[in-house]
């Protein structure tokens, strides 16, 4: 069930969510090409998608709480651990890799005007 709960939303993430944060060794240097252009379109569709996809996160999150709840059931500490692992992800990519990929965007926006 987590498996089906979590394969589509990292399907966007690894298309337009986190490839970004790529980019931010490079700007760190300053560097800009008119060929990161692409990079602003996938942070515009992150910036469009965002709602969707925390909603998402919120149903993950559930999915992994029932899992978490099964396994204490049945004494089983490892998948308790990845539960708490994942829930700690998504934490993580709501509070600052998603907030970090929009922000390389309009960094870009404003350097390649």
């Amino acid at each position: 069930m987590v498996a089906k709960v979590l394969h589509p939303h990292f399907l966007k993430e690894e298309e337009y969510a986190l490839p970004p944060l790529g980019l931010l060794p490079v700007l760190a240097e300053n560097k800009i090409s008119p060929d990161m252009k692409a990079v602003v379109d996938m942070t515009n569709r992150l910036k469009a998608d965002l709602n969707h996809m925390l909603l998402e996160h919120k149903q993950i999150v559930g999915t992994l709480k029932n899992l978490t709840e099964a396994a204490r059931v049945e004494g089983k500490d490892e998948f308790i651990h990845f539960a708490d692992n994942l829930i700690l992800h998504a934490q993580t990519e709501e509070e600052v890799l998603y907030p970090a990929s929009i922000l390389v965007g309009e960094y870009l926006k404003l350097k390649l005007e």
